[in-house]
């Protein structure tokens, strides 16, 4: 578990906690006060609090999450109002020391109570240490990743609770070639032989799937924008477009050029996914994108579109239940309509992709490394038509 980085004040009715968890599910966490002692978990972070006053839960508990700075805040009323609690810039003796007593919840899932004696009891006193900031030179010498290559850091405290999301052993130390040395090997020791000539001769089910026809190629013309498809989202897709932050790209040529190949990659493996499952998204379906994928896989950034395909063609005769080229086929035939629909239709996608990872975890993750900024960079770009 990794320990936030955290700092506390207070007013005369409020003890007030500043937690930082960026690239967790909000929507997921426990908090438990009782007195003296303050536990907080959202996976994969972990805080254990001994405090030099008493905090009590009256309903008069106030929280609020920052998205874009991964910033989780809490207010909690003090046991005896106007009381200064001493020493909370001593953060290293606030780390509950193992051995702490137990607390209540303050947060309960009643839906929980059923399941809580088949599951394992969390362990609330696993050590803990101080968090410690990477400074500016450290980040400079970490490699880059995630949409335009513009993050870095991400994996350096993360990567053992991440590892089933990426498959990229040290993504921080890694540069883009050896990424790509270590894909095509792995690659090559996937590849079954045997696999793909089942497939390829025993293919009955595989025909049914390529006369499956997506969503997208029922799409009639739009009557606003000439060359674009009449696109329509349902009130879950309205609901995450408001919940995005705006915010402006600025992105080199070169980068600008890469976000674009990624995002082809990207949509050439939601559209076998889709057309695998004819459109009803299973458990295997967040593992299904992002294997296919070497931008969410590996973290590849591509320099050509042959690149992108060649990639995707490999990966798919690798990986997935169905290894036959002809999928390889139709799903490069789907991308190209999904991009001459429009970028509603575009978009479209990318929610669905976006609501796919965020029920899936950890893949959830990916969302903040690509997918959202994706959600929010096509809504802005004028045109498609950057890939000749």
């Amino acid at each position: 578990m990794i320990t936030p980085a955290f700092d506390l004040s207070q007013d005369p009715n409020y003890l007030i906690l500043n937690i930082r968890v960026p690239y967790t599910k909000t929507s997921e966490f426990d908090l438990y006060i009782d007195g003296t002692d303050f536990k907080f978990y959202a996976k994969p972070y972990f805080l254990r609090l001994s405090l030099p006053g008493r905090i009590v839960e009256d309903g008069k508990e106030k929280a609020k999450f920052d998205i874009d700075k991964g910033l989780f805040s809490l207010w909690v009323p003090k046991e005896t109002p106007g009381e200064h609690f001493e020493g909370l810039q001593m953060l290293t003796s606030l780390l509950a020391p193992k051995g702490s007593r137990s607390a209540k919840s303050l947060v309960e899932d009643s839906m929980a109570e059923d399941e809580e004696e088949d599951e394992e009891e969390f362990d609330w006193q696993i050590e803990q240490e101080v968090y410690k900031e990477t400074s500016e030179e450290e980040l400079r010498a970490l490699q880059k990743y995630g949409f335009g290559n513009q993050r870095c850091g991400v994996f350096a405290r993360l990567q053992e609770e991440l590892s089933d999301v990426i498959d990229v052993k040290n993504p921080e130390g890694t540069t883009a070639a050896e990424r790509r040395q270590a894909r095509l090997e792995a690659e090559a020791s996937a590849f079954s032989p045997d696999h793909f000539l089942a497939d390829l001769f025993e293919d009955d089910e595989i025909k049914g799937l390529l006369k499956f026809r997506p969503w997208w190629t029922k799409l009639s013309p739009s009557a606003e924008h000439q060359g674009e498809a009449a696109v329509s989202f349902t009130d879950d897709e309205k609901e995450q477009l408001r919940k995005f932050t705006n915010r402006s790209y600025l992105l080199d040529k070169t980068s600008r050029y890469q976000a674009w190949l990624s995002l082809v990659d990207i949509l050439l493996a939601y559209s076998y996914e889709v057309r695998s499952t004819e459109g009803e998204h299973n458990v295997e379906s967040p593992w299904t994108i992002r294997k296919l994928s070497g931008t969410l896989c590996w973290l590849e950034t591509y320099s050509s579109l042959q690149e992108v395909l060649v990639s995707f063609g490999r990966r798919v005769l690798c990986y997935p239940l169905y290894r036959n080229f002809a999928m390889v086929s139709a799903a490069v035939c789907d991308t190209a309509k999904i991009l001459q629909s429009g970028k509603a239709c575009v978009l479209k996608c990318l929610l669905d992709i976006h609501k796919i990872l965020r029920e899936n975890d950890p893949a959830y993750i990916l969302n903040d490394l690509y997918i959202t900024d994706y959600c929010i960079w096509i809504q802005r770009i004028k045109s498609l038509f950057h890939l000749r």
